[in-house]
């Protein structure tokens, strides 16, 4: 038996030798399209781990809201930031209002927007650093790589944030080096485009960092766990898709 409730959480009930067992599953609202290929990767971790976690044929409730991401690159590179954060804020309200019963932004650079974001809606935005965090604790790291987007490599949000919650120190690469993997990004990742040369310039990248003595590298962007992964790298390698929509899909299940 499901039952619906007001705010759109599904509660279900089975029954098993005359006792009644229920599960509760909340929204999800995600914040897509930033780019879409990273979106498709959410949707299908989540989904798939919801079903590892409630068996038969259950799959995640999902709201989307999937930005043209044109759009979204031009306020980047324009430094339009204000703008940005007027349209994650009207996506997050969309879903607010659609049923979602908390947010994720599809995203490590743009939860740059993550603070104006949190003050417009009314359900919990599951921050991409919290999980990240987490994981990097545990794993005892105490300094750690980060690529990702120039916009969130040269912005300091990210990295402060994780030395503030989690103490754990994070150094970039030099202003050429974030230049080349901004390039393969925008030019070939968002576009799903894979190539093997573009792996091994930050393969080599990786290996310059690891002179400042690093001891894992997060993969700060949503688009770079399609280019690489653990199998690539000595390091510690930190997939924030992953383990972002992983850690969604615990906060579903048990809130």
């Amino acid at each position: 038996m499901i039952i619906p409730n007001d705010k759109g959480k599904t509660i279900y009930f089975y029954f098993l030798c005359g006792k009644c067992f229920f599960i509760k599953m909340q929204a999800i609202g995600l914040i897509g399209g930033l780019s879409w290929q990273s979106t498709a990767t959410y949707y299908h971790i989540i989904n798939t781990e919801v079903n590892k976690s409630l068996g038969k044929n259950h799959s995640a409730k999902i709201l989307i809201y999937s930005f043209d991401f044109e759009e979204i690159e031009r306020l980047q590179y324009h430094s339009e930031w204000d703008k940005l954060n007027q349209l994650m804020a009207a996506a997050g309200e969309t879903l607010d209002k659609a049923g979602a019963d908390c947010l994720l932004i599809c995203s490590n650079t743009m939860h740059e927007c993550a603070s104006y974001l949190e003050k417009k809606v009314s359900i919990p935005l599951l921050h991409i650093v919290d999980p990240v965090g987490r994981i990097l604790k545990q794993a005892k790291v105490k300094k750690a790589g980060l690529l990702g987007t120039k916009f969130l490599m040269q912005s300091g949000t990210y990295v402060k944030k994780l030395k503030g919650a989690y103490n754990i120190e994070t150094i970039v690469p030099d202003s050429k080096q974030i230049q080349d993997i901004n390039e393969i990004i925008y030019a070939e990742l968002v576009k799903g485009i894979i190539k093997d040369d573009s792996r091994k310039k930050i393969l080599s990248i990786i290996q310059d960092m690891r002179n400042e003595s690093i001891e894992a590298i997060i993969l700060g962007c949503t688009e770079l766990p399609l280019l690489l992964g653990q199998d690539d790298c000595e390091l510690l390698v930190i997939d924030t898709t992953e383990i972002h929509a992983k850690s969604a899909v615990n906060y579903i299940i048990n809130n």
